[in-house]
């Protein structure tokens, strides 16, 4: 049987957790940050909680047993076509679960922006001329090292570097909806990030060793129905994405999703 498609799934039951909330997208200042960079009304935060042991090795049956879980189908949302919050209504066939690697404990990653002068000392994000990386407007060096692979400085953050959740949030934060009025300095995109990373992601104390651990597991989701692609969207976008992040200690499982497109102006 291929991976990701419905058989035994192993007895995992979801319940939906309405009363957890993620202050880190409902803050006056995050949603004002939202609200200009285009995503707001179209990134949503949920919690659900599971039952059994989390094993990382059978995520794809964990995944495949969510989407079909009777407590998941009338409360996980997305949004439809018109920008309406809508549950998924179709039987999903098969899934993909791609790991997120989440090792970063410390927002010093993004230091080397600084050190290869694509943020002045000032916090000012270094402008250049204009051009295009489809669909996307660059207009600044921030832009050009995440998009422009044949750029001077794209190297500064390597392939695994780039498969970090840390960075996935930050270049989808920077990067944001159809109508996105960029930041000319940096700060708010490295504030909005650590506020949401640390909102969505477990870490406790090492008992021996004393050092902070991160417990999550992270997995970039895509679902599909007798169709085609149906979650997060029909439409494939660089900014539309949901991520699964599993905490197998508490057992709960957070949900952030996004869809591309223009985001709510008031």
């Amino acid at each position: 049987m291929a991976a990701g498609e419905p058989g035994d799934l192993g007895g995992y039951y979801f319940r939906f957790l309405p009363q957890k909330t993620f202050q880190s997208l409902s803050t006056q200042e995050t949603t004002s940050r939202l609200r200009q960079w285009s995503m707001l009304g179209r990134i949503r935060a949920q919690a659900f909680g599971f039952d059994q042991v989390f094993q990382p090795y059978r995520k794809d049956d964990f995944v495949m047993a969510f989407f079909k879980d009777p407590n998941v189908i009338p409360n996980l949302k997305l949004l439809s076509d018109s920008g309406q919050w809508i549950t998924l209504g179709t039987e999903v066939k098969k899934i993909e679960a791609v790991n997120v690697p989440c090792t970063q404990l410390s927002m010093s990653f993004f230091k080397r922006l600084f050190n290869e002068d694509i943020v002045r000392d000032s916090g000012h994000i270094v402008k250049c001329l204009d051009s295009f990386c489809d669909p996307f407007l660059i207009s600044d060096e921030l832009r050009k090292v995440l998009l422009v692979e044949d750029s001077e400085k794209y190297e500064i953050f390597s392939q695994p570097d780039r498969e970090e959740f840390l960075f996935c949030l930050f270049k989808h934060l920077c990067l944001g909806g159809a109508l996105c009025q960029y930041e000319d300095v940096l700060n708010p995109y490295l504030e909005t990030t650590k506020l949401i990373y640390k909102d969505l992601v477990s870490v406790r104390k090492h008992p021996q060793t004393k050092e902070i651990q991160i417990t999550s597991f992270i997995f970039k989701v895509t679902a599909y129905d007798s169709v085609g692609v149906c979650y997060p969207s029909t439409k494939s976008h660089e900014q539309t994405f949901s991520y699964f992040i599993v905490d197998p200690i508490k057992r709960h499982v957070h949900v952030l999703y996004h869809c591309y497109g223009v985001g709510e102006m008031s």
